[in-house]
């Protein structure tokens, strides 16, 4: 199941963070994929350490933790740091599965990825190709738009054959490691905000977020 989050940032936050990684410092993507990966993996990669990849995680960061529909969605418990990556000139990122666990640089604290995440910096005709495909779809969003996908599906980017193709990408673990619970989780969540907004009764609402709590309660590894 994937799940497009609108406008986690806004476009002109995008294209700054475009402006800001046209002159960082890339590398070669496969020096951080595992042997397997590496093998089908043709892209750019910011290191950690460079301080605009630094600026900039703390600004994806802040706008996924304020957006409502992220947090229903993915109910994250750990983030991995955001890390951004580059497709041009023919690179492309085979079918592959991202790891289960990473850990959190300068911590002992590690992550299970329950989620995968991308959150696209450049626009959609700034590229031709890049789509990201799982399970059939292809996915390529308007820049600051988020998709959300699960972590231990096989998943590849198509090759970029015009332009280049930016993102944030990170992995979430959730408070819900099931994913069909979590999923009704966020149906009822949906079905809350729907009634809330069309301003139904405070008493049926009520019982549904306290069930939606207790079912929470419930489900949480915490």
């Amino acid at each position: 199941m994937m799940i497009e989050i609108a406008e986690v940032m806004s476009r002109d936050e995008a294209r700054l963070c475009r402006e800001r990684l046209a002159g960082a410092g890339w590398r070669d993507g496969r020096l951080s994929a595992g042997e397997v990966a590496a093998r089908v993996k043709s892209n750019d990669q910011l290191p950690d350490v460079d301080p605009v990849a630094a600026d900039l995680t703390a600004l994806v960061l802040e706008r996924v933790g304020a957006s409502p529909h992220f947090i229903a969605a993915a109910l994250p418990l750990r983030i991995v740091p955001p890390r951004f990556n580059r497709y041009r000139g023919g690179g492309a990122y085979g079918p592959h599965i991202d790891n289960a666990v990473f850990a959190i640089p300068g911590q002992t604290e590690v992550v299970r990825s329950d989620l995968s995440a991308t959150l696209f910096l450049s626009e959609p005709d700034e590229y031709d190709g890049g789509e990201l495909v799982l399970g059939g779809e292809r996915v390529k969003l308007p820049a600051g738009h988020l998709i959300l996908y699960p972590s231990g599906a096989v998943h590849n980017v198509e090759p970029v054959t015009r332009g280049e193709r930016l993102a944030a990408f990170f992995w979430v673990q959730s408070m819900v490691r099931d994913a069909q619970q979590r999923a009704m989780l966020f149906e009822l969540d949906e079905t809350i905000q729907t009634l809330r907004a069309a301003g139904s009764d405070d008493a049926p609402v009520t019982r549904l977020i306290g069930l939606y709590h207790n079912l929470l309660r419930a489900w949480a590894d915490v």
